[in-house]
């Protein structure tokens, strides 16, 4: 004798078996994978600038006196860097869990 099984609401029988994904859900996936790519280049397009202008900043003597900015925006930057690879990562497996 089998035992009932409790019915299941349709997110818990979605993520219980896999979904057979159509042609246009496997190319959504597809263009999600591609904004997050540019997204963390994005992330790293500002990680450098921020990081070569403070470096530029600490490094000429002329700008001596906002050294401190230099400083500051080369925190900002390995602030902005890691956290662009760890969204970049987050959302990446948000994505794969719908395949």
């Amino acid at each position: 004798m089998q035992k009932n099984r409790p019915l299941l609401n349709p997110s818990e029988y979605f993520m219980n078996e896999k979904h057979i994904l159509t042609v246009s859900e496997k190319l959504a996936i597809d263009r999600t994978k591609l904004a997050n790519e540019r997204t963390f280049l994005a992330f790293f397009r500002s990680f450098v600038v921020m990081l070569s202008s403070g470096l530029a900043i600490i490094k000429l003597q002329a700008l001596k006196n906002i050294y401190i900015l230099g400083i500051i925006l080369m925190i900002i930057a390995l602030l902005l860097f890691s956290y662009g690879i760890f969204h970049y990562f987050k959302v990446k497996k948000r994505i794969l869990s719908y395949m």
